[in-house]
């Protein structure tokens, strides 16, 4: 699974009125350029795989997020929504909207500060962005790209990610070694989790939303806090392997992953070219392998099956 094209995937159904029919079935759609504006990782587009043949690549949908001189943008994010059939992929400046059954694009927007990882309400109905690593989040209509609200929880805006049951949203910070959590009612910071040692990098939750765990900065390995005291409780180190340079991110982990049964947690380790399996039953997780990959990793996530990572 080409795991480095793409700082985010979704998995889902093509309708028979999509602008191409093609069979029902599972496909994987994946953003790009994924790593910096670089295009020789696939290119420029919204590229769909065919996740029951052996992930084959079966189209290229346009897409917008290019400059003044027609240049793609670096992508930051991706999410989606199964009960609006919408799309949106985040560049340095702008947030695109694009329908999955006609394979159109419907709106382009820029905010203020620019863009980065943003995060999706379960039905849809609004988006928590990012500004680029300055010090503010737009709340934004899922629907009109109207900005519903802002709010400056955390220096360095960054990474984000919205609780399963949608009543709660998670905002890290590039300066921050706290982490915030927002109601997604009055769209207002209710309480928070940490300190932990460095700035919050790549971070998940599990479903319960009692426990985050952190990817922070200089840490080949993560932390862990209780999102219900707000204490961090554990810090877990790689065994076996060192810290290395690092093509990108900073940091010797950026990217960390439950998968969907909650069993494992994968982490990334980039300058050895691993990602490293933990068990998650236990607190704190125990390291149980180490996989090779072929590039410097630098994100993890699970298709919802958790059969592909």
């Amino acid at each position: 699974m080409r795991c480095w094209l793409s700082l985010v995937i979704l998995i889902a159904s093509h309708a028979a009125m999509a602008a191409e029919p093609l069979p029902n079935g599972r496909y994987l759609y994946v953003a790009c350029p994924g790593i910096r504006n670089y295009l020789e990782f696939g290119g420029h587009g919204l590229l769909v795989f065919d996740i029951d043949h052996d992930h084959r690549f079966v189209k290229r949908i346009p897409t917008g997020g290019k400059n003044a001189a027609g240049e793609p943008i670096n992508v930051k994010g991706a999410c989606a929504s199964a009960a609006t059939g919408r799309l949106y992929i985040s560049t340095l400046t702008n947030l695109q909207c694009l329908d999955l059954l006609t394979e159109k694009l419907l709106w382009e927007r820029q905010y203020d500060g620019g863009c980065d990882r943003m995060a999706i309400a379960p039905d849809g109905k609004w988006l928590y962005v990012p500004s680029l690593e300055k010090d503010h989040w737009h709340v934004v209509d899922g629907q009109t790209g109207d900005v519903i609200q802002r709010i400056e929880p955390q220096p360095g805006a960054h990474n984000t990610v919205c609780g399963l049951d949608g009543k709660a949203v998670y905002l890290a910070g590039l300066r921050a070694k706290v982490l915030k959590v927002s109601d997604t009612v009055k769209h207002t910071i209710v309480r928070e989790c940490g300190p932990f040692t460095q700035p919050i990098r790549p971070f998940t939750i599990n479903g319960k939303q009692t426990l985050c765990f952190v990817n922070v900065n200089d840490l080949l390995g993560f932390e862990v806090g209780n999102l219900t005291t707000g204490k961090m409780l554990h810090r877990v180190e790689v065994t076996g392997f060192t810290k290395g340079p690092t093509k990108r991110h900073g940091c010797p982990s950026h990217g960390i992953g439950l998968t969907p049964d909650e069993k494992e947690l994968w982490i990334c380790d980039a300058a050895n070219s691993r990602l490293h399996v933990f068990d998650a039953k236990v607190l704190p997780p125990k390291q149980v392998a180490s996989l090779p990959v072929r590039e410097q990793p630098g994100w993890i996530t699970f298709s919802l099956d958790g059969r592909y990572g």
